[in-house]
């Protein structure tokens, strides 16, 4: 069902098409893959890398490293345009994201199926010759999981940001396995970690945009008045885990005292601003703990590298 707008839309494109100026440079194409959201999918996949390579400098394996970036932002930039065109009639519909390159018509949707699939198929096989089997697989399911589970699953149930978490924190999986060649209990922890930032940073999005996205039928929060609830368990108890496990890479052994400290510090930034999003509820304080969640991500994962044990 998830392709049935896709096909209405291909098949009038060229109608389409002919009644609306576009613009179609390559900032155009550029901003179709969503680089904002590939440049943190590129930090957690170099994470897991580096903590996962067993080379240390200067013998890191600095080509194998470069190998799996390139091919992980191209997975990532596939599913992003494939994304948008599966729910190219619902961004048109928002606010939020009417002006984005195939919403707004600056693209048609026949180049971004095309742009889409040969950029998933490149990054996957990319991963498969240029690093290992595990790599590429772990990319392909993200991929399809990311495509044919949450992508549809946010017209049918709130619950659709516990299952996109899943793709979402897969990132560092692919870059320990790229690194090692095998997953092992400290690549889950990042993973974890990952899964559990998501959801305050979600929470934050869908609060601000809320009406959005009602407008456009998408289910990100309850219809009911539990959507307060809902928000308030989704957002405070995966950040407060989040806060513990955090620690936990310090407790074992595999970062110092510059980790430890630094995760304790951010961790209580984080968890403050999600408390006063919990208890305030305005797009102010949704905002402010939008911002917090993006600057947490990657100073917490810049911390976990330089201080790898």
């Amino acid at each position: 069902m998830a392709t049935e707008p896709v096909l209405a839309v291909l098949e009038a494109s060229a109608a389409q098409d002919r009644g609306r100026a576009r613009s179609t440079g390559l900032f155009d194409y550029l901003e179709l893959t969503k680089p904002e959201i590939n440049f943190l999918i590129a930090i957690t996949a170099a994470t897991g890398f580096w903590i996962g390579s067993p080379a240390a400098p200067p013998h890191f394996l600095w080509m194998p490293f470069i190998h799996t970036l390139v091919g992980t932002v191209f997975v990532a930039s596939g599913a992003a345009t494939l994304n948008q065109l599966i729910e190219l009639p619902y961004d048109a519909q928002m606010r939020r994201t009417a002006r984005r390159p195939l919403a707004s018509g600056r693209i048609p949707p026949s180049h971004a199926l095309w742009v889409g699939l040969l950029l998933s198929v490149l990054g996957v096989v990319y991963l498969a010759i240029s690093t290992n089997a595990l790599a590429s697989l772990l990319a392909g399911l993200t991929l399809l999981s990311y495509l044919f589970l949450y992508t549809p699953l946010k017209r049918i149930t709130p619950l659709c940001t516990l299952v996109g978490a899943i793709p979402g924190a897969a990132p560092p999986l692919i870059g320990w396995a790229a690194g090692r060649g095998h997953l092992d209990p400290a690549a889950w922890l990042l993973f974890a970690i990952v899964f559990l930032w998501q959801f305050p940073h979600f929470m934050s999005i869908a609060w601000m945009y809320r009406e959005d996205y009602w407008r456009a039928g998408y289910l990100v929060l309850p219809v009911s008045d539990f959507k307060h609830r809902f928000v308030a368990w989704q957002c405070l108890l995966p950040t407060l885990v989040l806060f513990v496990v955090t620690i936990v890479p310090a407790l074992r052994g595999q970062s110092g005292i510059l980790y430890f400290a630094g995760a304790l510090i951010v961790g209580g930034v984080f968890v403050y601003y999600s408390a006063h999003f919990v208890l305030k509820r305005t797009v102010a304080s949704a905002r402010q703990l939008l911002l917090a969640s993006i600057l947490y991500l990657p100073v917490l994962f810049a911390l976990l590298a330089l201080d790898k044990k």
